[in-house]
């Protein structure tokens, strides 16, 4: 019996070279689809955004820039950060910060906000579900992480704080941004959902989708 699929770390050009390349790379441009997807389903939804959304809704506020581009902008500026860092981008770090943002605005073209707090409860369930696979996705294609993974984890590997410490004060301060900058608004049972969701969701569907890299 072969051993299961195991998430590595490569450089960039090791990356490419290690195999399966064409399912990959169909994986990780359908993850980041489904991403974006989500994002627009939670903000549809109205019913609380993420910490990293309800930043770029408070960005989009004060930018004469569609929520789509802003969010392009801030990953491209958190690339900026991994440069003390030292962290490598890969192909699937470049993907994640330009593919997300034009999927999202596209989908908000597309979606109406329904009416009656069921229908946007089921958005935002849906959201967080899709949110939660979408990662697995283009994390299991193992093409680099995205730019907010790769802040986590140079911050983690420069300070020796804890992941898990890194990623809540991030998160925290994000949110505390967004919520500065949109108002209470972008709080709500979607950002609870979210915040205690996308962990488990991502950790537990993961394995289903991780592609095994030749040795």
């Amino acid at each position: 019996m072969r051993d299961k699929p195991a998430l590595v770390q490569l450089g960039p050009l090791a990356q490419l070279r290690a195999g399966n390349l064409p399912q990959r790379l169909l994986q990780l441009f359908v993850g980041l689809a489904f991403f974006g997807i989500s994002m627009a389903m939670m903000i549809r939804g109205n019913l609380g955004l993420s910490p990293w959304d309800a930043l770029h809704v408070g960005l989009a506020k004060l930018l004469p820039l569609s929520f789509g581009w802003i969010v392009v902008g801030v990953s491209f500026l958190v690339l900026l950060l991994w440069i003390p860092l030292r962290e490598i981008p890969g192909l699937g770090t470049i993907a994640n910060a330009v593919v997300i943002g034009l999927v999202a605005d596209l989908t908000l073209q597309l979606l109406v906000a329904p009416e009656g707090f069921i229908w946007r409860l089921l958005l935002t369930l849906g959201g967080v579900l899709l949110c939660g696979f979408g990662s697995a996705l283009y994390i299991g294609a193992q093409l680099g992480r995205g730019p907010r993974d790769g802040l986590m984890t140079g911050l983690h590997r420069v300070t020796g704080y804890s992941l898990r410490s890194m990623r809540t004060a991030i998160e925290l301060s994000v949110l505390l941004v967004g919520t500065l900058l949109a108002g209470y608004k972008v709080l709500g049972i979607g950002t609870l959902l979210f915040a205690f969701g996308i962990g488990p969701l991502t950790q537990l569907m993961l394995p289903w989708v991780l592609v095994r890299l030749d040795n």
